[in-house]
């Protein structure tokens, strides 16, 4: 997944929306339902991006069969300190269509939960213009 990897250590918004299938379900850690489709999904990272701080990848997991990938993450939102993982699974033309994050400590899920509900008019309107 060095393809994601990259672009995210970038700040590559555009790379990262392009490794997104178009029928990609994104799994937050903060919130019960599930998000589906590509422009929800770009809009998502692009305000998480906007929200953490000092993020890096620490480690890489990769199932032999070349579909699931695990990236874990080190990051802040505002004093907390954050550890997590991106969980991502890849169909067959190698795009991701599951994207599941999962983060602690719970006071890390908390300040990223109130972090993210503050960008979400903003990723509303920008799924709703990547959509159109």
């Amino acid at each position: 997944m060095r393809a994601f990897r990259e672009a995210v250590e970038a700040g590559d918004a555009d790379a990262i929306e392009a490794l997104l299938a178009e029928d990609v379900v994104f799994t937050s850690p903060v919130v019960f339902k599930p998000y589906a489709g590509k422009a929800i999904t770009a809009a998502i990272l692009r305000g998480v991006m906007r929200v953490f701080q000092d993020f890096r990848y620490v480690r890489e997991i990769n199932d032999p069969g070349g579909r699931d990938h695990a990236l874990v993450f080190a990051t802040r939102v505002g004093d907390r300190e954050i550890t997590g993982c991106d969980f991502l699974r890849l169909n067959e033309d190698g795009l991701i269509d599951e994207f599941t994050v999962m983060v602690r400590p719970l006071s890390g899920a908390q300040a990223l939960a109130a972090a993210m509900g503050a960008q979400f008019e903003q990723i509303e309107k920008e799924a709703a213009e990547r959509s159109a």
